[in-house]
């Protein structure tokens, strides 16, 4: 065997960030030893068995029964190296380095698990990988097949799948080329559809959905109150049929940070996404974190809704961790091991009943909760947090006679759509103009709000004068006018008048009523 070395280029993820991973292969004479350093996990670590049987089964002489001392270095040394994924490279680095294959290295990207028996088994982070690819030159990427449409989305290099390590031996190898692999196809996403609740699945409730088509429009958070079984979780789940479908390069974004995370359900994410966390979830299985921080559900939920029922449920540590990204749109982790901060710009619904045993306040039913119990209840969501949620509605009871009507598919929820984009729209063409670096009323900033929101002067008298009754503070009126823009933009107004201001006021306020929930 002749001994020699071999330099293969691989990738990880780490902390939702890409990285190309240089795999060196080096075999020099000695008694058997097969070592990987470079800061590698156990996974890593157990890649020698699965690359040595890979290898025996395709065909090719086992690491394990050569007299060599086999050393595969994975750099920079710096990143730990986690999971599977560097299979492919090292059994390629191994076969080059041993001569048993022959192919220029150069501009190739590889990833992939290998099972015993050869055959590549999908990874995590297909398409970050082809984004890192066509972002630093590469010009061919080697996935496993079930990963192949996926990075095939990047588009901009060849992307090739395959299913046994064979299959890319064949097709590198320069001395017994009997290639059967073909390069992947773009494929176009298919149309988005909505397959959950909708507008139409819930009767009544007028006020509701006003106030969720309002926030659907600016992207403003909110939080549904009332007595248990009113529909408040209906309610949130409906918010998504009336979004706007993803742009293309949400889509991608969206899909990379699911793909990464393990969670990517088909090929590509062109809906906003969801993510519906339990109130017992831990700190990091929603902010994120770990030794080696890792994305949360707030960071799941990137350019779609985050949906928090029996929000004062939730540990207070994490309700307080909330502060930032629905303030920044960002999450910052900080460990030992490192610093990461993930993107988290979401819409947040919140879900509360009036106190922890949900009578309070309605008639015919007793709480059973005593007055300190109730105050602790509504203390857990400090002042800042309430700050923050734009919207306060109450969801109250539907008459029983009213849940049996018959309703008409379809009309309710194309209404809102339609109401929204057009909303979106004219918020769009308003910054392109103005030159506000913006996409929706609740991105713009104090330095743009003035030139941003045409107030009308006794629209501006109400806000003030509101503002001093109701004690808001400076988010709060900000907050406030984003709101009544918001409104404006829903009526086509050019301005925002005093009847816009006095209905984002009435949002505003924690605890206020409703005046028409049918």
């Amino acid at each position: 065997m002749r001994m020699k070395f071999s330099k293969i280029l691989g990738a990880q993820s780490h902390m939702l960030r890409p990285h190309i991973i240089t795999i060196e292969t080096d075999i020099s004479r000695g008694l058997h030893s097969f070592s990987i350093v470079g800061l590698p996990d156990k996974a890593v670590e157990e890649s020698r068995d699965r690359v040595s049987a890979a290898i025996k089964n395709s065909g090719f002489k086992s690491p394990k029964q050569t007299n060599a001392k086999i050393t595969v270095s994975l750099a920079p040394s710096h990143i730990r190296k986690e999971g599977p994924a560097f299979d492919l490279p090292i059994a390629l680095g191994y076969l080059l380095a041993t001569d048993e294959i022959s192919f220029d290295p150069t501009d190739k990207l590889f990833v992939g698990e290998l099972a015993l028996d050869g055959t590549v088994r999908p990874i995590n982070g297909a398409l970050s990988y082809a984004r890192l690819a066509r972002d630093t030159g590469i010009r061919e990427i080697y996935v496993p097949r079930a990963n192949q449409d996926e990075a095939a989305l990047m588009g901009g290099l060849d992307v090739y799948g395959i299913e046994r390590l064979t299959d890319v031996v064949a097709h590198l190898d320069t001395r017994h080329p009997s290639s059967s692999l073909q390069t992947a196809e773009r494929s176009t996403p298919a149309p988005p559809k909505n397959d959950g609740m909708d507008f139409d699945d819930i009767v009544g409730q007028t006020t509701a959905k006003r106030a969720l088509t309002i926030a659907a429009a600016g992207r403003h958070n909110i939080a549904l109150f009332g007595p248990p079984g009113t529909g408040k979780t209906m309610l949130a789940r409906a918010l998504r049929s009336i979004l706007p479908p993803l742009s293309f390069e949400e889509s991608l974004e969206t899909t990379e940070i699911h793909s990464i995370a393990g969670s990517l359900e088909g090929t590509l994410i062109t809906t906003p996404p969801v993510r519906s966390p339990h109130h017992t979830a831990s700190y990091s299985a929603l902010i994120g974190g770990g030794s080696n921080p890792r994305p949360g559900d707030i960071t799941l939920a990137h350019h779609g809704v985050l949906f928090l029922d029996e929000f004062p449920e939730f540990d207070k540590r994490v309700l307080e961790a909330l502060r930032q990204p629905l303030e920044e749109k960002i999450i910052a982790i900080s460990r030992t091991k490192g610093s990461a901060i993930f993107p988290a710009d979401f819409i947040l619904v919140a879900a509360m009943n009036p106190c922890p045993c949900g009578n309070k306040g309605i008639i015919g039913k007793e709480c059973s909760c005593s007055p300190a119990t109730i105050r602790n209840y509504e203390k857990k969501i400090s002042g800042p947090i309430a700050d923050r949620i734009d919207m306060w509605i109450e969801v109250s009871e539907i008459e029983h006679e009213k849940l049996l009507r018959e309703r008409q598919p379809g009309t309710e929820t194309k209404r809102a759509r339609d109401l929204v984009e057009r909303a979106r729209k004219r918020q769009v063409d308003r910054f392109t103009r103005l030159g506000v670096p913006a996409d929706s009323n609740t991105d713009i900033s104090s330095r743009d709000i003035s030139r941003s929101v045409r107030l009308c002067k006794d629209a501006e008298r109400a806000l003030n004068r509101a503002a001093e009754r109701y004690g808001l503070s400076g988010r709060g009126y900000y907050r406030t006018l984003k709101l009544a823009q918001t409104i404006a933009d829903l009526e086509e107004s050019e301005d925002v008048k005093t009847p816009h201001v006095m209905e984002a006021l009435q949002y505003r306020q924690r605890g206020s009523s409703a005046s028409d929930q049918h």
